[in-house]
């Protein structure tokens, strides 16, 4: 049985790891609207957030699944946290939407 304090640390590092790869997340999102790169800026990050937050797992557990159970339990928290936080942020400023086309004459066809 896990004792109420490992099992407090364990639900307060998850919550840190959440926010590190949800916040992550985000932050990636706004980052890659704009850019060029937008592919390696997903794939990088993706990359990055999972080591860490496996990292983090691991070393948290250390073996016992109480405490593995607890962070993931935070991190299911810090998911809903920043969601909700993330939805309540100003979107960022769209470019404006490109010009019309030029329209070519209308065409009409007759059926014979």
């Amino acid at each position: 049985m896990i004792e109420l304090p490992a099992a407090l640390l364990a639900l307060a590092a998850g919550v840190t790891l959440g926010a590190v790869f949800f916040g992550g997340l985000w932050w990636t999102v706004v980052r890659a609207i704009d850019s060029r790169h937008a592919a390696l800026w997903f794939s990088a990050s993706l990359l990055l957030r999972t080591a860490v937050t496996l990292l983090g797992f691991a070393l948290v557990a250390q073996g016992s699944w109480g405490r593995l159970v607890a962070c993931l339990a935070g991190f299911l928290v810090a998911r809903v946290i920043v969601t909700r936080l993330t939805s309540l942020a100003p979107p960022s400023p769209s470019p404006s939407p490109p010009p019309p086309l030029p329209q070519s004459p209308a065409r009409t066809t007759h059926a014979p």
